[in-house]
């Protein structure tokens, strides 16, 4: 789970988090694939973002992505 050092991207449905072999993670954003604005792994913290969703629990169990 993203933390809130993460700025916008802690609460947003389209973050997901990538671990490497050597256990770092990083913070991608899903809108990335499918809209070049985006980038893949934003600067963080993210303190603006026109593409920001809430993530509520409702939105966290239908996400498939």
């Amino acid at each position: 789970m993203a933390t809130p050092e993460a700025g916008l991207c802690a609460s947003c449905v389209h973050v997901r988090v990538q671990r490497n072999d050597r256990g770092s993670e990083f913070l991608r954003c899903a809108l990335a694939e499918r809209d070049p604005r985006y980038p893949k792994y934003p600067p963080l913290p993210v303190l603006r973002c026109a593409g920001h969703e809430v993530l509520t629990s409702e939105s966290d169990s239908n996400d498939n992505t």
